[in-house]
């Protein structure tokens, strides 16, 4: 037999806010021993095959802010296009990240191996890229986007390639700051808005 719960209240909704860090990186927040490390800490370990690069940027709500409570998770192929798991697939990439913004400064940073292009099944060919999925303060549910590199032929990408607003295909494109480094910036609304993708 089912109960009137006529003294309860509804419990307020939550966005991400600051729990996720602690469930996802605890030593991030603070909470340091509870695994011997961060799941997700580096997408490559020693020996990994290929061009090592690093990533900067930061996430940005809809008055420009840098968010510093942006929680990051990133996939990718290897250097070959392969992910891990498949066969052929570098052992030393596991493809997986998760990180977050830095909390003065907002700015994230990852270092990983530039990915191939990876191959569909159908036998055309994505242009290199990372997936990368996004959470934060005001963020209910996890924002998908993808980086691809300014230095690479993103022309006939078929996710790019579906994007009928041109414009916009340049704010998923990371732009080569000299060296292996990086530079892409998330803007979660307004002008320069990033294209998210339902994934």
């Amino acid at each position: 037999m089912t109960q009137k719960l006529t003294t309860l209240t509804e419990t307020a909704s939550q966005t991400a806010g600051p729990y996720v860090h602690i469930g996802c990186i605890p030593t991030f927040a603070g909470l340091g021993a509870i695994y011997p490390e961060d799941l997700g800490g580096s997408p490559i370990s020693e020996g990994a095959k290929g061009k090592v690069i690093t990533i900067t940027g930061s996430v940005y709500d809809g008055t420009g802010w840098a968010m510093r409570d942006a929680l990051l998770e990133s996939w990718q192929a290897d250097a070959s296009g392969i992910y891990a798991g498949q066969p052929n697939a570098d052992p030393a990439v596991t493809g997986f990240c998760r990180f977050a913004a830095d909390g003065t400064t907002g700015e994230f940073t990852l270092r990983t191996v530039k990915p191939g292009r990876v191959a569909m099944r159908d036998g055309r060919m994505q242009a290199p890229h990372i997936a990368i999925w996004i959470v934060a303060r005001g963020i209910n549910v996890g924002l998908s986007t993808r980086i691809y590199f300014s230095d690479e032929d993103n022309a006939t990408d078929p996710v790019l390639s579906r994007i009928e607003q041109r414009p916009r295909v340049e704010t998923m494109i990371a732009r080569a700051q000299g060296g292996e480094s990086y530079r892409f910036d998330i803007r979660l609304q307004g002008d320069g808005e990033t294209v998210f993708l339902d994934m």
